[in-house]
């Protein structure tokens, strides 16, 4: 089945403006065969338009890149990923003694290490994940290791990236080089922000009203710390040239075998539950979240920086992928309607809505109540006539920047025991949700949204 190009791409002009998005790549990789379309402009300020050769910042998404260069590692029987990182790195340490020993690398892939993101100002050297490592000698636990799931944005899969750096005796950037993107032909892609060709690349936006539209993003790239966890551009095509990898067995496009089709099979089956299942999926794999679409199995990663986003599903059962790439959101909604259509059209199952609320739950407010934060975010789960709510704390300096306050609260409407809806505040936001769980002392101990863990503190 083909795609009706011209008609995707009309109502995903209308959707770009609905959002204030300036600009979108979408690809979908079927049977093996490639089909790119783009919409609207890689900047606001130049009216330039974006092409399907347009590079974006993919974010997280970074990590399937760097997960896929560290199981050659396992192909090549020099990693065990069962085997305590200090047995590669000998100096690793963090401030809990048994955590340091048993910490091992299917722990970070899952990021299950429980370790805070302690890691100081590591700079934005060749050096950075050498230093970063050293940094978190003092490191202190979010939750044991193995306990719960919880998202680590930067240190897990820099821990990661500096095994392979002391294996391939060269930096990170150099590994991805030689290890993925030559070997696949992917002359587009890049690790760090220096090699990117900035008449191709598109600019983030953000948006802080839907009257004022989508401003340039003040902050135009992330710390080097972020690398191996999201500092990757691509395009379209080099994007799905990673989906390919996954759907045929670890091979690329071109005929080159990157990993073996078991190392593809572990990535998909080594799981571990995520509190929160609804936004993103119930399990997380080997550098990919697990979906279930309607009791079909589907497998995604995405990524955000500030002002750049991007998705990729993997769909094995009908042998598809589609992904896109944009310089504004991220919404929800947004990529859902995007999705949804192409899913549709293409004739496979589609997302399914959240779940409903269960209005028969009579839940004790104190089990919840309670402050839950780490540094950098903190939440207020309160009780307001038996009404369970929870108030977002934002950094001051970012509230004035987005023209919010910097205490925002969302009803808590109850799923289950462990689970809540947030409805939205405002126009630019969408139903969240958050799980708050682990009684084992009679209240929550954790609060889990946007995959992300914070312990209770008070």
């Amino acid at each position: 089945m083909t795609i009706d190009v011209p008609g995707v791409q009309a109502r995903i002009a209308v959707l770009l403006a609905e959002y204030g998005i300036p600009s979108a790549a979408i690809g979908v990789l079927r049977a093996g065969e490639f089909t790119e379309l783009a919409v609207g402009v890689k900047n606001v300020e130049t009216g330039e338009p974006a092409t399907i050769d347009t590079v974006y910042q993919c974010g997280s998404m970074t990590k399937t890149w760097t997960t896929l260069a560290f199981m050659q590692l396992v192909d090549e029987g020099k990693v065990d990923l069962d085997t305590p990182v200090r047995t590669y790195l000998p100096g690793f340490r963090v401030a809990d003694p048994e955590t340091s020993a048993k910490v091992t690398p299917r722990h970070l892939l899952h990021h299950t290490s429980g370790v805070e993101e302690a890691y100081g100002d590591p700079g934005e050297d060749e050096d950075v994940y050498e230093r970063m490592v050293d940094n978190i000698a003092d490191a202190p636990q979010v939750a044991p290791p193995s306990r719960t799931h919880g998202y680590s944005a930067a240190l897990g899969y820099a821990i990661l990236a500096r095994i392979l750096e002391v294996i391939d005796g060269k930096p990170w950037d150099d590994v991805m080089r030689n290890r993925l993107f030559e070997p696949m032909a992917l002359t587009s892609t890049n690790s760090w922000r220096d090699q990117v060709d900035e008449t191709r690349a598109a600019t983030g936006h953000l948006i802080r009203s839907l009257e004022e539209g989508p401003i340039v993003t003040p902050v135009d790239h992330l710390p080097r710390a972020f690398g191996p966890g999201g500092n990757i551009t691509s395009t379209m095509r080099e994007v799905l040239a990673v989906a390919h990898v996954l759907l045929h067995g670890g091979t690329a496009p071109n005929g080159t075998s990157i990993v073996s089709a078991g190392s593809i099979r572990e990535m998909m089956r080594s799981r571990v539950s995520v509190p929160d299942p609804y936004m993103f999926g119930p399990e997380w794999g080997l550098g990919l979240v697990v979906c279930d679409w309607r009791g079909e199995t589907v497998y995604a990663t995405d990524g955000s920086t500030i002002g750049q986003n991007a998705r990729l599903r993997i769909l094995p059962n009908s042998n598809t992928a589609i992904a896109m790439l944009t310089n504004g959101g991220p919404r929800e909604s947004f990529y859902r309607k995007v999705f949804n259509e192409l899913l549709t059209e293409l004739g496979t199952v589609t997302i399914p809505d959240l779940p409903a609320p269960d209005p028969t739950l009579n839940l004790d407010p104190s089990r919840y109540e309670g402050v839950y934060e780490r540094p950098g975010s903190r939440y207020e789960v309160s009780a307001d006539g038996g009404t369970l709510a929870l108030t977002l704390i934002l950094d001051p300096t970012q509230a004035e920047f987005l023209q919010k306050p910097d205490r925002i609260r969302y009803e808590l409407i109850p799923v289950s025991e462990t689970h809540f809806l947030m409805p939205p505040t405002g126009p630019l936001e969408d139903t969240q949700t958050v799980a708050i769980y682990d009684f084992a002392d009679g209240t929550a101990r954790y609060l889990h949204t946007n995959s992300r863990v914070h312990p209770r503190s008070g």
